[in-house]
């Protein structure tokens, strides 16, 4: 344990903390001191006892104000968490309805390819027969022409 010699309303006072904490608890002081200067001189010399009670009340009103505030910030943070969350979900749902979608569309267009190669060949086929048609038709006319 560490010692730390405190002035306080003008009396030095001994005061035991744990090691390290010694500049903690100098600074807790100096702010405890000030608080109370400030109250004794705007309240004047209503007796010390009752200027460390005022004071005391003082500093628990600022500490439950500021520990209000941290809660209400602790709530919404936890809010902004949930709704967070909620827009995770929602993004990773997008993601997974896309690429299902993707894979669909990767698919369709693969039919619709394969469909096209095969109407493609469908009508070179077409086209061989019809080009072997017109050539054999050509020939038949030739011969009767040349028969005749």
């Amino acid at each position: 344990m560490a010692n730390v010699n405190i002035k306080f309303n003008g009396k030095e006072f001994l005061l035991s903390c744990d090691d390290g904490q010694e500049d903690h608890l100098e600074e807790l002081s100096i702010h405890l001191n000030k608080k109370f200067e400030s109250l004794k001189s705007d309240l004047g010399n209503i007796g010390e006892n009752k200027l460390l009670l005022i004071t005391s009340i003082k500093i628990m009103d600022e500490y439950f104000e500021t520990k209000k505030k941290i809660d209400e910030k602790k709530n919404e943070l936890e809010g902004i968490k949930e709704k967070f969350l909620e827009i995770k979900k929602l993004v990773y749902a997008y993601k997974d309805d896309k690429e299902k979608e993707i894979k669909s569309l990767l698919s369709n267009h693969q039919d619709l390819k394969s469909e096209i190669d095969k109407t493609k060949s469908d009508y070179e086929k077409i086209l061989d027969n019809a080009t072997s048609e017109i050539d054999k038709f050509i020939e038949k006319v030739n011969q009767e022409n040349s028969v005749q």
